[in-house]
């Protein structure tokens, strides 16, 4: 790793007013998450189920065939037991310290809160949380656990239990767009991580930002990798663990 670029990280966090974090699945998938837009990830789905991850995660087939939409759930989101990486950990220490303002994640798996963030802005929506999409009563993640990849219907009238993510053919949130919007444009340092920027429209957001400093940290090269002040093809963990000491 380039131990100028290192320092140069360090220099800009140092110096930074407001600091925010935009992030997606590679964050994760070091702490054992799986991407199921991954190769490996891609072809395992079609070869199972006959259709693409994006194809079942569609409003449209989870209301059709919730029982296969289900088993896909619980095999990519809720069967692994993981925990906060590095990444995770050294950004709750830096909001802890007042370095960093808030994380803006395309992640659903809550382990931002797990390792200790609390400004977590969470695009698509959490696997924490799930509920009746007839009455809204919510529905316990232990006991959807249990029932491992089983279709959940509500105790109170029966319907259809839904997760509250952002499904593919739904738009997402219009207050969390709005507040992820706000905390970019205030922004003179957005660290960009784990990420292709290759995910629409969340992936847009980052173009409000007008600050100073763009670090982008991806193992793949993007689109906006020449608007970055700096680049790591490191993973994410490996480049925030070298500047955990120093900030």
């Amino acid at each position: 790793m380039d131990n100028k670029k290192i320092l140069k990280l360090t220099e800009f966090i140092n110096s930074s007013k407001k600091t925010v974090f935009f992030g997606g699945a590679g964050v994760s998938t070091e702490s054992g998450v799986k991407d199921y837009r991954s190769e490996d990830g891609l072809y395992n789905t079609v070869r199972e189920y006959g259709v693409s991850p994006e194809t079942i995660l569609s409003h449209s087939f989870f209301v059709s065939k919730p029982d296969i939409f289900y088993d896909f759930y619980y095999k990519y989101f809720l069967e692994l037991d993981v925990e906060p990486n590095t990444a995770h950990i050294v950004l709750a220490e830096m909001e802890q310290k007042g370095k960093l303002s808030s994380v803006i994640t395309q992640n659903i798996d809550g382990l931002h809160q797990k390792a200790g963030s609390k400004n977590v802005i969470e695009l698509h929506g959490t696997t924490a949380v799930h509920y009746c999409m007839n009455c809204g009563r919510p529905f316990p993640l232990d006991e959807l656990k249990v029932l491992k990849g089983k279709v959940p219907k509500c105790e109170k009238c029966g319907e259809l239990v839904r997760p509250d993510v952002v499904l593919y053919e739904e738009p997402l949130k219009e207050n969390v767009v709005e507040k992820a919007i706000d905390e970019i444009s205030a922004a003179d340092l957005l660290i960009i991580g784990g990420t292709s920027l290759a995910v629409y429209p969340a992936a847009m957001y980052i173009r409000y930002f007008n600050g100073s400093h763009i670090v982008l940290i991806n193992k793949g090269k993007t689109d906006f990798d020449s608007k970055a002040d700096l680049v790591f093809r490191e993973n994410i963990g490996q480049v925030l663990g070298a500047v955990r000491d120093k900030i």
